[in-house]
């Protein structure tokens, strides 16, 4: 298992034992016949007198298990199931978005995964996924601009040269050649990359008269120029750490769509967008895990999802009528590009702290 496989299955452990802080009952069922369990008569949290499985006046459950066995099987639970919630949470997430919220907001909770604990799974479930599928990203090297690249090529193209001659030497002496065979198609392999970067079919090209009027970003564009490694692996571990801040950046936008409402407050729209989160950020996880596969193709069709899910979670939360489900769909679309713009703004702006 190498370095980048332990850190993935790091990621998604720690999202599903943080989403388990947030539901932190998951997974406690206890009974009198489960191997390790205590008879206890009173809480031995706050010492209340027991009735039932749980204390009625810290929450705790009534019998703790005291065996290896039990620890690692409460672990499973935490980072695997959720208590079942999950199974319950996801098919009503991905079809009746609408429906779900609506549910939660009006206080069915114990069927179904937090809003929050199913965010925060999500984002780390995408970060490991990320890690496995695009790998580290690497700068170090590539040119940034045309003119840099056309100097890296003719700074290839004469190694190249350098090597053939020498292969050629090699070659009327009868000796090996292999060794020397790799070293030219290795920098052929980096020929062809200067050269994508130079025609700007790929690769991170970098406008050397790129501005922008916020400060903050403008310096993150020329640390970005300078060091291009160091910033993107910034911006990866900002994204991930304030992964939370769409959060309150998307709730206000939301309110703008029901303003001075009575029947919707600011907590329904918290709801709302958390689980749109939670959904939009699962989707990226399946573009990623597609991105890998025969099915490459089906990831067009997938852009189609995200409007769709929206009208479905507005009709079924708020109870709009079609035309206004319609109406809402196209502006939060914009809403939510405009939010996560902010998002960007945010991370480029802490990156070239």
């Amino acid at each position: 298992m190498g370095m980048s496989d332990a850190q993935a299955i790091g990621d998604v452990v720690e999202g599903a034992l943080k989403a388990r802080t947030v539901e932190p009952h998951a997974g406690e069922h206890a009974s009198a016949q489960d191997p390790g369990h205590t008879h206890e008569t009173a809480c031995l949290n706050c010492a209340t007198p027991l009735v039932g499985s749980y204390c009625h006046a810290c929450g705790q459950a009534a019998h703790v298990h005291r065996t290896l066995g039990a620890f690692f099987h409460d672990l499973l639970h935490g980072v695997f199931h959720f208590e079942g919630k999950i199974w319950r949470t996801l098919p009503m997430l991905v079809w009746r978005p609408g429906e779900l919220t609506r549910r939660y907001i009006d206080g069915q909770r114990a069927r179904f995964v937090s809003p929050l604990a199913l965010f925060l799974f999500s984002v780390f479930l995408a970060f490991a996924v990320y890690h496995q599928t695009a790998g580290e990203t690497n700068f170090a090297g590539v040119p940034t601009n045309a003119a840099d690249a056309a100097k890296a090529e003719r700074k290839i193209e004469q190694k190249i040269a350098a090597l053939e001659a020498e292969r050629d030497r090699l070659q009327s002496k009868g000796a090996d050649t292999d060794a020397i065979d790799q070293q030219i198609d290795a920098q052929q392999t980096g020929l062809e990359i200067v050269r994508e970067v130079r025609s700007n079919s790929s690769g991170p090209e970098i406008d050397s008269n790129l501005q922008s009027d916020i400060g903050a970003v403008n310096a993150a564009i020329k640390k970005f120029k300078a060091n291009p490694a160091l910033v993107a692996y910034k911006a990866q571990n900002y994204a991930y750490k304030y992964s939370w801040a769409l959060i309150p950046i998307s709730v206000p936008f939301l309110w703008l769509l029901f303003p001075f409402s009575r029947r919707f407050h600011l907590y329904d729209h918290t709801v709302f967008v958390t689980y749109s989160l939670g959904f939009m950020t699962l989707l990226g996880v399946t573009i990623m895990l597609l991105s890998v596969t025969p099915l490459e193709g089906a990831i067009a069709v997938l852009v189609f999802v995200p409007p769709f899910h929206m009208y479905r979670q507005l009709r079924g939360a708020y109870g709009t009528s079609r035309f206004g489900g319609i109406v809402r769909t196209f502006a939060l679309s914009v809403f939510a590009c405009i939010a996560l713009m902010l998002f960007v703004i945010l991370i480029a702006a802490e990156s070239g702290a």
